[in-house]
């Protein structure tokens, strides 16, 4: 008989929903996932999932302070396969950070082996490496037997796990945490213990204490790797009431502490003849150190950071970063200055305070809700190990009260026990026992049966009851839970006290100077150089003022067109005939040993147009900036200074219209002259040119036919000099001019006998 083997069709089981919302659903669950299993850490215990089950993994394979270790391995196995069913790679990771005393202000676990370095080196291979719980992690999970806590089945069932920790310890800020959720995150920095406590106690103390006067024994960040926290207090506690903000964290430049363990100097360590070097000690927190020596290296190599001259890691177990700078008369604040903003010998903490609270709801709490938060948990916890211990008293006394009157009549107990076939029963009825009372007599020893015992049980009895007084006292009384709390925080400030290797801030807190004016031009080295470009735009810089009329030599077919005098720290303003200026740094320039290198090749310049002037840049100076139409207008050299490779459109040209002049206006000058191909001279006052920062400018002077041939600034009373030509290198000055002086945009009338027959100044 044949039996119906067709497959069920697929189709039937397509559920018929919108798109959008089954998304949405899909996607809030796995949002939820998120944020409540695996980013987030708990604000009771700081911890997130997988830390929480590592280190109950460690506990459940007894790997105490003071045993041995154990394979890493093992214990990764033991969290995938019994806790948490993720990738060994990314459980192993989350381990090593908490053995790494450079990422964890106080480790949880105890490595043995390769676990990184603060280079960024990985740590071994699980099958390398060992480990073992450190003290601050058995504080964390003090009391997992005492009923503080509820637990719960692990993903398979076969297992129980703890849902937090209920340590004293405050590991949310003491050693913070950072992850990235769905929609959220959350960054918190370590801490310092003493002033966690210190907070706290204040807050137990006066429930209504300001947040301004927590911050009186909070100070802020207290991070593995030190460095300092340089932002005002105001800045710092502004980001604590409200949960969110950014810290500025810098290196330390020190040649070490002091016997006192104060930081001793600045980090300058002098070696005589007056040369010196910096010396960094610490850097900031979360960046490895090799990336930063490579970014210095960097600096270097692109001569972005002229001031030093080079950078050597002379770390061991200390950080110990060598600069030295190009020479003994650099300014050690500039150098440390250009530094902090070009390197991340500065860097900043984003501030985030998000956690998961007793509801596992998240949240970005202010410290002060933060501390109050955990107060309350930590009363619960002490609260729930009180009613546990209750529990246990109470058992304890029901069976030595049994014990007690089985002494009192310990002959007729042993005429039942001889005698009956079932003693139990009677044991119950004659002596009013209970079920338990009586089996714990029926499996009492015989060496127990000495006088001594019936003394011991009474003292016992005594005990328990006197604890037992005290325990319900504590249960009825708030203020006695406070105290309990405040001596329980006591012991634990003086195990992390300021006066131990552990408790004592590595970070300071110190605002920073105000920032000098931060000027690139500042690291130069200043030189005389003598700037040389040739018609095909050719360009060099020779060390030294050399007279500008020397012989430079040029390549076949080309020939001189620009020399002048500068320094290395001067910019260099290109002026050309599309009335585009580019800019260049003196100290850019190749050197003049052969004919230099195309401007071309440094800025974008259109293959078209000619360079008609080259000035140099001075703060607050201004140009004259004339087309061959005639029009023109004064420009401020600052506006004129463009640093990209593009440069900076200024005057205005239409086909046939070309910049033509362009001359330095000297602060005493008053007065333009402007002369024409036709030979007409006017002479009016500058204040009539207006300043602009680009455009067509003005009439300066009217043609009928022709066009511009020059223009200058002058001083009135000083008059009109020119050349005489000739060897004689004679000039001529013409000083009454008022035959000459009308108003802009005149036509003019023939210049002074002798002026040029070149109509140019």
């Amino acid at each position: 008989m044949a039996t119906d083997t067709t497959e069920p069709d697929p189709f039937d089981a397509i559920v018929d929903a919108p798109f959008d919302s089954a998304l949405s659903e899909r996607y809030l669950v796995y949002a939820l996932s998120t944020i409540t299993a695996r980013s987030l850490p708990d604000l009771r215990d700081g911890l997130k999932p997988v830390h929480r089950r590592l280190l109950w993994a460690m506990r459940q394979l007894k790997l105490d302070p003071t045993g041995a270790f154990k394979k890493s391995a093992r214990v990764v196995g033991d969290v995938i396969g019994k806790y948490h069913p993720h990738g060994d790679s990314s459980v192993y990771d989350a381990m090593v950070r908490l053995a790494q005393d450079f990422a964890l202000r106080y480790p949880l676990v105890e490595g043995q082996g390769n676990f990184g370095n603060i280079d960024g080196d990985n740590a071994a291979a699980y099958r390398y490496t060992e480990a073992r719980l450190t003290r601050t992690a058995i504080r964390l999970m003090a009391g997992l037997e005492e009923g503080t806590v509820d637990f719960h089945p692990t993903y398979n069932g076969e297992e129980e796990e703890p849902e937090i920790f209920p340590g004293l310890f405050p590991n949310l800020l003491a050693n913070g945490s950072s992850g990235i959720a769905v929609g959220m995150a959350t960054n918190i920095p370590s801490h310092n213990v003493t002033e966690i406590v210190d907070a706290t106690l204040l807050l137990i103390d006066n429930p209504a204490v300001e947040h301004a006067q927590l911050m009186e024994v909070f100070h802020g960040p207290d991070f593995p790797t030190g460095g300092v926290v340089v932002d005002s207090p105001a800045t710092i506690s502004a980001a604590y009431e409200s949960g969110k903000g950014a810290i500025r964290v810098r290196g330390r430049f020190s040649t070490g502490r002091g016997e006192d363990g104060a930081w001793e100097d600045s980090g300058i360590e002098k070696l005589g003849s007056g040369q010196w070097q910096l010396v960094v000690s610490e850097i900031p927190y979360m960046v490895p150190k090799g990336k930063l020596i490579e970014q210095i290296a960097a600096l270097i190599a692109d001569k972005k950071l002229p001031i030093l001259e080079d950078v050597r890691d002379e770390s061991d177990e200390q950080i110990r970063i060598v600069l030295v700078p190009k020479s003994r008369n650099v300014d050690p604040d500039l150098l440390k200055e250009s530094l902090y903003r070009l390197t991340d010998l500065e860097t900043r903490f984003g501030l985030n305070l998000n956690v998961l609270d007793a509801h596992r709801t998240p949240g970005v709490l202010g410290l002060k809700l933060l501390l109050q938060e955990w107060v309350i948990a930590q009363i619960d916890i002490m609260l729930r190990r009180a009613r546990h211990r209750l529990d246990k008293i109470a058992a304890r006394l029901e069976l030595l009260d049994g014990y007690i009157i089985a002494y009192l009549n310990l002959d007729r107990i042993i005429e039942i026990i001889r005698t009956e076939d079932e003693p139990k029963p009677l044991m119950m009825a004659e002596f009013g026992l209970t079920d338990r009372q009586a089996e714990a007599i029926l499996n009492m020893r015989l060496r127990s049966l000495r006088k001594l015992e019936e003394m011991e049980l009474r003292k016992e009895r005594d005990e328990l009851l006197a604890e037992k007084d005290e325990l319900e006292k504590l249960l009825d009384s708030p203020a006695r839970q406070r105290t309990r709390l405040k001596r329980d925080l006591a012991t634990l400030r003086k195990e992390y006290g300021p006066d131990t290797l552990l408790g004592r801030r590595r970070t300071t807190v110190a605002e920073a100077a105000p920032t000098r004016e931060f000027n690139m031009d500042a690291m130069i080295e200043k030189e005389p150089v003598t700037v040389i470009l040739s018609q095909r735009g050719w360009i060099r810089a020779a060390k030294g003022h050399l007279p500008l009329d020397s012989d430079f030599k040029f390549k076949e077919g080309d020939g001189p067109a620009f020399a002048l005098h500068a320094q290395t720290t001067d910019k260099l303003l290109f002026a050309l005939d599309n009335g585009r200026f580019y800019t260049l740094g003196a100290d850019k320039l190749p050197g003049a040993r052969g004919f230099g290198e195309p401007i071309r090749t440094m800025v974008d310049i259109d293959p078209d147009a000619q360079v008609v002037a080259v000035v140099t840049h001075k703060p607050k100076g201004q140009l004259l900036l004339a087309a061959n139409t005639g029009r023109g207008f004064a420009a401020e050299m600052d506006e004129l200074l463009a640093e990209t490779r593009k440069g900076r459109g200024v005057v205005s040209t239409k086909p046939g219209v070309k910049l033509q002049v362009v001359r330095e206006i000297a602060p005493e000058h008053d007065h333009v002259a402007v002369v024409g191909d036709n030979r007409k001279l006017v002479i009016f006052a500058l204040n009539e040119v207006p300043v602009l920062a680009k455009g067509q400018g003005v009439t300066l002077q009217r043609y009928k036919d022709g066009g511009m041939s020059d223009a200058i600034t002058l001083k009135l009373e000083d008059g009109l000099s020119w050349a005489m030509g000739g060897e004689t290198g004679r000039t001529r000055t013409e000083k009454d001019l008022m035959l000459w002086k009308v108003a802009r945009g005149a036509a003019g009338r023939l210049p002074p006998t002798g002026f040029p027959r070149d109509n140019r100044f």
